[in-house]
């Protein structure tokens, strides 16, 4: 018997590690998730995509070409998640992709957020409605575009009893504070695993620190902890939103210039990496309420950062009196929120309904995200 609304969410983040597809079944403010399917993204499509994402000649060429080689990849993605599911394009109601971030600038002059993976391709190449561009209708009411996913976390993971804390742990972090007595807050916390990835890849050739180990071989040097907490995008208040423009190497060397103006050659690697995980752990745990009138909030945490065991253990002992588990405790893969988010933010715009949080982005109205891309 063929399941009623079914849709796709396609997601990949600030790491840019690969392309994770969630089928998704919805119905009110409930889904089911499926199945799921997940491409790694070919090497020199991500060195395109991160060379798009800092200022350089010849953009326009390059993410045109990106742009499309992009949405074959999700194409390809979505097709052979049909084909293992055994279900055709006329079973699923529509594609939610999300797509590349390339260059997201809520602080500009004239802000904007770019993702690319041209919808049109993907909806050619697969025979289903796409639906896109989810950030700019909120930009244009005023707000940051991101996070775009606590209107998700509210519709599938809030209490009527408990104050719960949904933490993403992708390139960039992000919170959702789902209090059933106030309105829904989220914001950007700063950098999840991009600067941890980031420094493992220049400095040992690696993707990323495997269970965190680089990281917990070293030492903490507590003098650059301070500087990098003292950031200006960490000291600011929300509505705030962040990618890899802001914190990146770049931004690092800035830092350890900063903390060691005279010696940032003898500071050790793995003791960097070791504080750039703290960082990461204290900037989080720094952003989770200690207590809601008789007890501390419980905390589910999803994404990529999920598998790094020493920024877990961390959090842990950061927040001690805290429950804290995984969204899989409450229905979800962690590995797989984003990836549904966009797939029911999909079923929001087909129904012609709101998509955005406007305490979250900063927005001055609630508005429908994104652009339908018919079949």
């Amino acid at each position: 018997m063929m399941r009623k609304h079914l849709f796709i969410g396609a997601m990949s983040g600030t790491s840019m590690d690969g392309l994770d597809l969630a089928l998704v079944e919805v119905s009110e403010n409930k889904i089911n998730t499926l199945a799921s399917h997940s491409e790694d993204l070919p090497p020199s499509l991500r060195n395109r995509l991160l060379h798009l994402c800092t200022p350089n000649d010849n953009e326009i060429e390059l993410s045109g070409q990106a742009d499309v080689e992009f949405a074959l990849l999700t194409a390809k993605a979505v097709n052979s998640l049909l084909k293992k599911n055994n279900l055709s394009p006329s079973d699923i109601q529509a594609i939610g992709s999300h797509g590349q971030t390339i260059r997201h600038k809520p602080y500009a002059k004239l802000p904007f957020s770019l993702q690319i993976g041209n919808p049109s391709v993907i909806a050619h190449q697969t025979k289903i409605t796409t639906i896109a561009d989810f950030r700019m209708a909120d930009i244009a009411a005023g707000g940051q575009g991101a996070p775009l996913v606590p209107a998700f976390h509210q519709a599938v993971f809030s209490s009527n009893l408990n104050t719960r804390a949904i933490v993403n742990i992708g390139g960039i972090a992000n919170i959702s504070l789902l209090n059933p007595l106030t309105t829904v807050t989220g914001y950007d916390i700063g950098p999840g695993n991009t600067l941890v990835d980031q420094w493992i890849q220049k400095n040992k050739s690696l993707p990323f620190d495997q269970n965190g180990q680089w990281g917990e071989s070293g030492a903490l040097l507590p003098k650059l902890l301070s500087t990098l907490k003292q950031d200006t995008f960490i000291q600011k208040s929300p509505p705030k939103s962040t990618g890899r423009e802001y914190f990146n190497l770049c931004w690092l060397n800035t830092m350890l210039m900063k903390t060691y103006p005279e010696n940032t050659s003898q500071v050790k690697p793995a003791d960097i990496q070791h504080t750039l995980t703290e960082f990461t752990a204290q900037s989080i745990a720094d952003s989770i309420p200690q207590n809601t009138h008789t007890k501390p909030c419980d905390t589910f945490f999803c994404g990529g950062g999920v598998r790094n065991t020493f920024l877990m253990r961390r959090l842990k002992s950061l927040l001690p009196h805290h429950k804290i588990a995984t969204t899989e405790s409450l229905g979800v893969d962690p590995q797989l929120v984003e990836a549904s988010a966009f797939a029911w933010l999909a079923s929001r715009t087909l129904a012609g309904l709101n998509g955005n949080i406007r305490e979250v982005t900063g927005a001055n109205a609630p508005k429908i995200l994104g652009g339908i891309y018919p079949a």
